[in-house]
C-alpha cells in the first residue's frame, strides 16, 4: 500500500511534553464500528466486559542514550538492542566521524569499540571492562526521551519515573510501552473487582519505534526487530480465558505484536522467546487480540498502519480527526484511544 495513504496534519501543540497528573485522568477515545466517544481512562471498568483480559508489557526502560567523543568528535549514540553480553546496536549521531575499531568515551569510566555498520545505519558498540552494561549506564546515560520531546526540551528528574510504566519490571527497553503509562494501582484494583483481569509479557521496545517510514510503499519497509517473551503459564491463561468468551485486550502496540508473534493461525497462543519483526498492515488477520488501548501515534508511522489494521483505515482517519479537533494529546505522553473491532 502507498505510504501516504496514512499521512495526517498534526498541529505541533497537540503534542503532549508531559503526562497527565494522575495517569488515569488521561483522555480515553473509544472507536468502535458503530462510532465515537469521549471518556476518560478511569471509565475502563465501564467499557471492558467481566472476562476480558489486559496484557501488559513489563519491559523497562534504560538510561540508553549516551553523549561522548572520538577524540575531537562529538559523538550521540541511542541504544537499541542487545546483541550480546556486552554488545549493543546503537543510532550514532555524527557516525560518519566513527570508524570500524574507534573507541568512544562516554565519560564516568564508560568506554566501547565501534563495530560494523548494519544497513540500519545502526552501529555495533561493544563496551569495555566486566562491569554490567545496565551499571555502566547507570553511571553514563539518559533517560531516551522520544525525539518528538527531545527537540522541545530536555530529560530531567521528573521523566526517570514519568517514563516507566507501573509493570516496569524486565530492564532492556530504550522507549517506554507508552499505552501503560496511563495505568495505576487504582486503576488495576477497579478492574479486577469488574472481573477484568490482567497478564504480562516482555517486549524490549528498542529505538527503531521511533524510525520513519521512508519508503513510498509499505511492500518495501523493512520492519525493526525486537526481544520479547510469553511464558508457558501466561500463554495457557489467555487461551483459557478466551475459551471461556473473554477478550484479549492488548496494552499497547509493543504488547499487540508480540502476542501475534506468539499465536498460530488456530488462535492458539504458545510460549515464546525470540526476536520479532512482525509488520502488521490492512489486511492482516488478526489471531489473538479482540481490541487495543493504544496512544495516538505518528503520521506515515507504523504503528498507525498497525491501528488502521485493526480498525479499517477510514475509521482511524475519522478518529485521529474527531481526536485533533478535540484537543487530545498526542504520542508518548498523550491520551489514549480505546479500539475495539
Amino acid at each position: 500500500m502507498r505510504v501516504d495513504l496514512f499521512d495526517f496534519e498534526l498541529p505541533p501543540e497537540r503534542i503532549a511534553l508531559r503526562p497527565a497528573e494522575p495517569r488515569d485522568s488521561a483522555r480515553l477515545l473509544l472507536v468502535r464500528p458503530d462510532g465515537l466517544a469521549d471518556h476518560s481512562v478511569a471509565d475502563l471498568p465501564q467499557l471492558l466486559r467481566p472476562g476480558d483480559v489486559l496484557v501488559f508489557n513489563d519491559t523497562r526502560v534504560i538510561p540508553a542514550q549516551l553523549e561522548g567523543r572520538r577524540g575531537d568528535a562529538r559523538i550521540g549514540a541511542t541504544l537499541h538492542k542487545r546483541e550480546g553480553l556486552r554488545d549493543w546496536r546503537a543510532f550514532v549521531r555524527n557516525a560518519k566521524r566513527v570508524r570500524d575499531g574507534d573507541r568512544i568515551d562516554f565519560g564516568a569510566g564508560v568506554t566501547a569499540l565501534a563495530g560494523e555498520k548494519a544497513e540500519d545505519g545502526s552501529i555495533l558498540l561493544s563496551f569495555d571492562g566486566e562491569e554490567p552494561v545496565e551499571l555502566l549506564l547507570e553511571r553514563a546515560g539518559r533517560m531516551p526521551l522520544p525525539p518528538y520531546i527531545a527537540a522541545r526540551r530536555e530529560a530531567d528528574a521528573r521523566d526517570v519515573e514519568d517514563y516507566q510504566t507501573m509493570f516496569a519490571r524486565e530492564k532492556g527497553a530504550v522507549a517506554a510501552p507508552t499505552a501503560a503509562l496511563h495505568f495505576t494501582p487504582a486503576l488495576i484494583d477497579a478492574l479486577g473487582r469488574r472481573g477484568i483481569a490482567h497478564e504480562t509479557l516482555t517486549l524490549h521496545v528498542g529505538a527503531g519505534t521511533f524510525l520513519p517510514v521512508k519508503a513510498d510503499d509499505t511492500d518495501d519497509h523493512r520492519m525493526h526487530s525486537e526481544w520479547g517473551r510469553i511464558d508457558a503459564a501466561a500463554a495457557e491463561r489467555l487461551n483459557a480465558a478466551r475459551a471461556e468468551g473473554g477478550r484479549i485486550i492488548a496494552v499497547g502496540t509493543t504488547s499487540l505484536r508480540l502476542l501475534e508473534s506468539a499465536t498460530g493461525e488456530d488462535g492458539i497462543v504458545r510460549p515464546f522467546e525470540g526476536d520479532t519483526a512482525i509488520f502488521i498492515t490492512p489486511g492482516y488477520r488478526f489471531r489473538a487480540i479482540g481490541g487495543l488501548l493504544t496512544n495516538f501515534h505518528l503520521p506515515r508511522s507504523t504503528l498507525f498502519m498497525l491501528v488502521s489494521a485493526l480498525m479499517g483505515r477510514e475509521t482511524m482517519q475519522a478518529a485521529y480527526a474527531h481526536a485533533i479537533k478535540g484537543g487530545y494529546r498526542f504520542y508518548s505522553y498523550g491520551d489514549a484511544s480505546l479500539l475495539l473491532p
